[in-house]
């Protein structure tokens, strides 16, 4: 439940000592705004902490292990609607009772702030809005924000083989979250990101009122496509244009490791993986492993896992590779010719030959405790500072971090950084996301991390270093909640996700949401 007004004195002392929140259900302060949401929406899409579905409801979507604790904060009420009225509900009644809201529509963001608060708030949970309607003949889908990635690729694979998405990697990421903050994938250097190929929206402001593109106007469709949606209003559903793609498409992944001159490959690779043609994405994973091969003492080496989606057949592929990255030593049969809906669970990590159908299965994949950061590259590290990297991932246990490296260019290349709030185009080499896993050792991994980063301060993006918004960073700074936040203060983590587009966002979320009803740590502030 929660709590109206009165009991304001009462809330502060709970989350003070108790993080942990949650009122009783015969507390008769909280029945007011129990009865405000029920008077337009069923009871029983709403979950109180006695409600034997609020927990399971509450961690289904908790893909960060690390908030699915006992002492994270909770929410007062968990609200599951059904449709857009509903939504409006959930807005007046929280204004009204002076709520904060979260909304969640995958739960994958790496901060849990889509379903964590430090004050008293209601989780906007997005799943039961999860509706796909493909368009053939317009070639387009209006998709709710609750679906995730993995249902929409099998929505649009129902209708046609030769169209897609350019969407993510991990299929059970929800819809919402990840247009909002641009959203990339293996097609992105053919066909830009996920909010790049947005059309319209359906959009539900702080009044409550229901919005398209056209009535809420080209300034806040800019913003909430790559700008955070969430800190601007609620959106419903997106129109997406669906994208060309062949019958057949070639993926593979190979394994190199310093005894097989892994450190030259990669140094190559950061030239070339930029340059391929669109066609082409080639990306890699680093990890310290325990190796019979090695020469160290301890039994440590480095391995790199290239993965790569050409959108065209085996021959094409290893002809490319063969003129343009020798180095790889890429075979025939390290590859496999599949359609592009195969693809999906090969890049969440399963094997060639699992089927689709796995991607409908919000569980299918693993959960973890973790920590990430995120980095932008302009320039080629040089061999001495790739070695360093190496000697830092010794430095923390065998799989206890990952590195990740993205190639850009391409298409990336060609759209202005001012198109959406989303900067990191041309010039962008390719971008880094660290993690470390805190399963074990949580402290000292944490500082690891942080010194990994600091490592890479001299071969990232400068003035400002660049950060990726889907890959929430709170080390980075933070909005207070009782607070205005100001330019300068929101620009130590906002220019870092939006460069220069940070103060068009302001201005935007000003008129949009001017007493900053919608917020979140690093949510974007009101101008003052």
């Amino acid at each position: 439940m929660t709590c109206s007004l009165l009991c304001t004195a009462f809330i502060f002392l709970l989350t003070t000592f108790s993080r942990a929140s949650a009122l009783s259900s015969d507390d008769d302060s909280s029945k007011p705004f129990m009865q405000c949401l029920t008077s337009k929406m069923m009871s029983k899409l709403i979950y109180s902490p006695n409600n034997s579905s609020y927990t399971p409801i509450l961690q289904i979507s908790i893909n960060n292990l690390r908030f699915m604790t006992s002492d994270t904060p909770k929410p007062l009420l968990i609200v599951t609607p059904i449709d857009e009225s509903q939504i409006q509900t959930i807005i007046f009644c929280s204004k009204k009772f002076g709520m904060h809201i979260r909304i969640r529509s995958g739960g994958h963001d790496f901060e849990g702030q889509s379903y964590v608060a430090q004050v008293p708030f209601v989780l906007l949970d997005m799943t039961n809005l999860r509706s796909i309607t493909v368009n053939m003949t317009n070639k387009t889908a209006w998709v709710e924000s609750g679906a995730t990635i993995g249902e929409l690729y099998c929505r649009i694979s129902e209708e046609s083989d030769t169209l897609g998405f350019p969407g993510g990697l991990w299929t059970n990421v929800g819809i919402g979250g990840f247009i909002s903050g641009g959203g990339y994938g293996m097609m992105r250097r053919k066909y830009g990101l996920a909010a790049d190929n947005v059309l319209d929206v359906r959009f539900i402001n702080v009044n409550g009122t229901i919005h398209n593109r056209k009535t809420m106007g080209e300034d806040l469709f800019w913003a909430i496509r790559g700008g955070g949606g969430s800190s601007f209003g609620v959106i419903h559903s997106w129109k997406i244009k669906l994208v060309p793609v062949p019958k057949v498409v070639t993926v593979f992944r190979t394994v190199r490791t310093l005894e097989q001159n892994a450190t030259d490959i990669f140094y190559r690779w950061q030239d070339v993986a930029p340059r391929f043609p669109k066609n082409l994405d080639l990306k890699c994973y680093v990890q310290s492993i325990l190796s019979n091969a090695s020469t160290r003492e301890d039994g440590k080496t480095i391995k790199i896992t290239f993965e790569s989606l050409y959108l065209g057949p085996i021959d094409q592929l290893l002809i490319l590779i063969r003129e343009r990255f020798p180095e790889l030593g890429l075979k025939t049969e390290d590859c496999s010719e599949i359609s592009w809906i195969e693809s999906g669970p090969f890049f969440s990590n399963h094997t060639v030959g699992t089927s689709p159908d796995i991607m409908l299965n919000r569980s299918a994949l693993p959960k973890f405790n973790f920590k990430g950061k995120s980095d932008f590259a302009r320039n080629i590290i040089p061999k001495d500072g790739i070695m360093g990297i190496w000697e830092m991932l010794f430095n923390v246990a065998p799989e206890a971090a990952l590195l990740q490296f993205t190639p850009f260019g391409g298409r990336m290349n060609e759209i202005s950084e001012s198109a959406i709030p989303f900067p990191h185009r041309a010039g962008t080499l390719y971008m880094i996301y660290m993690g470390v896993f805190l399963d074990t050792d949580a402290s000292q991994r944490l500082k690891w991390i942080n010194s990994m980063h600091e490592y890479l301060t001299p071969y990232v993006s400068k003035n400002p270093r660049a950060a990726y918004v889907n890959y929430l960073d709170l080390d980075l700074g933070n909005n207070t909640y009782n607070e205005r936040s100001s330019y300068v203060k929101a620009s130590n983590w906002g220019r870092r996700y939006f460069k220069n587009n940070f103060r068009k966002l302001m201005q935007v979320k000003t008129v949009a949401d001017p007493d900053n009803f919608f917020r979140h740590e690093q949510s974007i502030p009101t101008l003052s």
